[in-house]
């Protein structure tokens, strides 16, 4: 019996195969699914459109309807687009595009963007942001021992730091040119192709009370070129802090400091600067390239922040004195700015524009409303502190009013701790110099890497050691930067483990004390990471001297032999039973 049933059981599935209904439906869905296919792979329109079929008979067909999208409304169909030559990657509907094409490189436009980062696009100066790299940087092929100061304003190896592009991007405004195995430096620039002295003999002019040397001791150089502003002024007793983002030519800041320049590479961006506020007497910019009045000029407002009390901003830019329509809505834009932050011009000759920030809040209250900028602003202090600071060279040992706003734990009056601090470090470095000969070794660019008050940086200008000193204040002590710049030295707050923003091969002395007992209790990176950070920094022929507990110096010496310094360890004035060592390393040129 089950033979029997299996058999008729197939011929009744023959027979319904056969009948005209169920061919129709199989022809129809082969068809359907045909023509989609053929529309999917070959469209007739650049737009995606939806297809659909109308199948009312076969009832079979209903278990497939949900493969078919329901019928449209009818709608006018969409004009042809135009297919032409297009310099963008995104058609307006947002997708991409094959056609494009590559246009003209403007490094201007890209100068302009990296100085005028926003919320969008937001550029970081660090090597490696966040972590140090965990390697040591090779230095570059032929290599030499760099040119000692005052020759090294003028003229640096051209192995030292192999970059031509700046010479053929810059060289006809005078700022910098390539003979034989040197790079030379006229002293030119953008705005000054006549020379930097020239330029500053002008200034002076302008605006007498600027009195470089006394008035103004401590200046900031805003994308500063090669840095002949600032290395010029260093002969007029001002010592000036040169900052530039890493450009199209990616070299400037490396290019200052081999010339032995304080310099650092920075950029205005979303954040704030590593400097306090009322930190520089003057700020100039010559062709800068920042719009400082996009963005209701908050990158003015930085500036104004950083600015002390009385001190002067410098544009030198072509919207002072071009009067293209365009670049005179820029100076308007640029006057009506200045004017709702209570800013001065003092004075506008030829290409040069000067304001004065006023010396306290008196513009700004007597308003009966703010400008909409009042959220940025920053107020000065109702006490004066920051303005009060005494004529260089008095001021670097005078105790600045600001000394007294540092939070600290303190158990003496922050007076005998300032004087305590300078008369420890003078004592130093008096030995320094009579045991170790540092007046013969041509430091040129050094760095305090826990600053303090400054003691270390006063006591070599006090011995005339003929240097400039990047103080640090790491992050983890109390901020005393303020006293700093009000003593008239310069320097920055910074995580030591992070990376430091600048080139590698830029000082010849790194000096730290308590520095790495300090980082061990902080437990957040390990001593390897600063020692590799401070070979990065350091030149081949430079010097290190660490003064420190015991319980690191077995691990630093370690590090250092491994890094290929030579180092002894040597007893501080306290004798061989202290419980702190120094230990000297030098690196070597190979």
């Amino acid at each position: 019996m089950k033979p029997s049933s299996t058999t008729s059981s197939s011929t009744a599935t023959l027979d319904v195969v056969k009948t005209p209904n169920f061919v129709k439906a199989t022809v129809i869905t082969i068809f359907s699914f045909s023509v989609v296919a053929l529309l999917y792979l070959f469209p007739s329109s650049p737009f995606p459109s939806s297809i659909s079929f109308s199948i009312t008979t076969p009832q079979q067909i209903k278990n497939n309807a949900s493969l078919v999208s329901p019928r449209p409304k009818k709608t006018a169909a969409p004009p042809p687009l135009t297919v032409g030559e297009s310099d963008g990657i995104v058609d307006e509907n947002g997708a991409m595009t094959e056609d494009f094409v590559i246009g003209e490189f403007e490094p201007s436009a890209m100068d302009e963007f990296r100085n005028l980062t926003g919320g969008r696009g937001e550029t970081s100066t660090k090597e490696d942001e966040g972590k140090g790299l965990d390697c040591l940087v090779p230095m570059p092929k032929g290599y030499k021992k760099s040119i000692p100061w005052p020759r090294s304003r003028d003229e640096v190896w051209f192995s030292n730091v192999p970059h031509a592009r700046l010479v053929e991007d810059k060289g006809g405004q005078n700022w910098i040119a390539l003979k034989k195995d040197k790079f030379v430096f006229p002293g030119g620039g953008t705005q000054f192709i006549h020379g930097a002295d020239q330029y500053l003999n002008q200034i002076s002019e302008m605006v007498p009370e600027i009195a470089f040397g006394q008035h103004t001791r401590i200046a900031l150089d805003i994308g500063c070129g090669v840095a002949s502003f600032g290395a010029f002024l260093l002969q007029r007793n001002v010592t000036t802090l040169s900052i530039a983002p890493k450009d199209v030519h990616e070299n400037q800041i490396q290019f200052a400091l081999e010339r032995g320049v304080p310099a650092m590479a920075a950029v205005f961006s979303t954040r704030r600067l590593l400097y306090p506020s009322q930190a520089f007497d003057l700020i100039h910019c010559s062709r800068c390239r920042i719009d400082w009045t996009r963005d209701d000029g908050i990158l003015l407002l930085e500036v104004n922040r950083m600015l002390r009390a009385g001190g002067y901003f410098i544009w030198a830019a072509q919207p002072v004195y071009k009067h293209d329509e365009n670049l005179q809505e820029k100076w308007k834009e640029m006057q009506d700015l200045t004017r709702r932050i209570c800013w001065e011009l003092v004075k506008k000759e030829g290409y040069i524009a000067i304001w004065r920030k006023p010396l306290n809040n008196s513009c700004y209250i007597s308003r009966e409303r703010y400008v909409s900028l009042r959220p940025c602003m920053t107020r000065l202090p109702e006490n004066g502190y920051g303005a009060n600071v005494t004529t260089w060279p008095e001021r670097l040992h005078y105790p600045p009013d600001r000394l007294q706003s540092i939070r600290m734990d303190a158990t003496f009056s922050r007076k005998e701790l300032f004087k305590a601090e300078s008369k420890y470090w003078n004592e130093i470095i008096e030995s320094y110099v009579r045991a170790f000969h540092w007046k013969q070794m041509d430091f040129r660019n050094v760095m305090d890497m826990r600053a303090g008050f400054g003691g270390f940086a006063a006591a070599l200008h006090d011995l005339e050691i003929d240097c400039w000193v990047m103080n640090v204040v790491p992050v983890s002590e109390f901020n005393t930067l303020p006293v700093i710049y009000d003593r008239g030295l310069i320097g920055a707050m910074h995580d030591w483990c992070e990376t430091f923003d600048t080139y590698p091969r830029t000082y010849d002395l790194l000096h730290a004390a308590g520095l790495f007992s300090a980082e061990q209790r902080r437990h957040k990176c390990k001593i390897s990471s600063i020692m590799l950070e401070m070979d990065r920094m350091l030149r081949p022929g430079g010097t290190v001297y660490i003064r420190d507990s015991i319980s690191v110096m077995s691990e630093l010496q370690e590090i250092a032999t491994a890094m290929k310094w030579v180092c002894a360890l040597r007893d501080t004035g306290e004798g061989p039973h202290a419980s702190w060592k120094i230990l000297t390393c030098d690196k070597r040129i190979p």
